[in-house]
């Protein structure tokens, strides 16, 4: 059953607003189905999965591009990046935070979105309903 929907979280705001802001940046870049996971007390490595998809291997290198662009212009750099141009599935690690940028077939495939059912999902503002998988 996926967790539900809310707008808040009650742990670690800042991070969650700065996980919406690269959630926004993915969107300009035509990102398709974001949907951003509060993990908060369900893993020691990471509060908030971003999960993004895109329709071609340009595309996911332009988002996960814009989306390291973002974070370092915010501040925050990348621990680490793995996948690179043509890549079918980018991950960005940012500490807290950790981006899943996947060529549509990749991330069914993964579904990382079921791995991480209990997850409470929390609204993009601006973003199509999230995904039922």
């Amino acid at each position: 059953m996926p967790a539900e929907v809310a707008e808040k979280s009650p742990g670690k705001p800042d991070v969650e607003k700065f996980a919406l802001t690269l959630a926004e940046e993915a969107l300009d870049k035509k990102a398709i189905e974001p949907v951003l996971l509060d993990a908060t007390g369900l893993t020691a490595y990471a509060d908030y999965f971003l999960l993004l998809s895109a329709s071609n291997e340009r595309q996911v290198s332009a988002i996960a591009d814009s989306i390291e662009r973002r974070a370092k212009k915010e501040g925050h750099r990348p621990l680490g990046t793995e996948g690179n141009n043509g890549s079918r599935w980018v991950l960005i690690d940012l500490g807290e935070i950790v981006v899943h940028v996947f060529h549509e077939d990749a991330r069914y495939h993964y579904d990382l979105d079921g791995l991480w059912a209990d997850a409470r999902r929390v609204d993009i503002p601006g973003a199509p309903p999230p995904p039922a998988f």
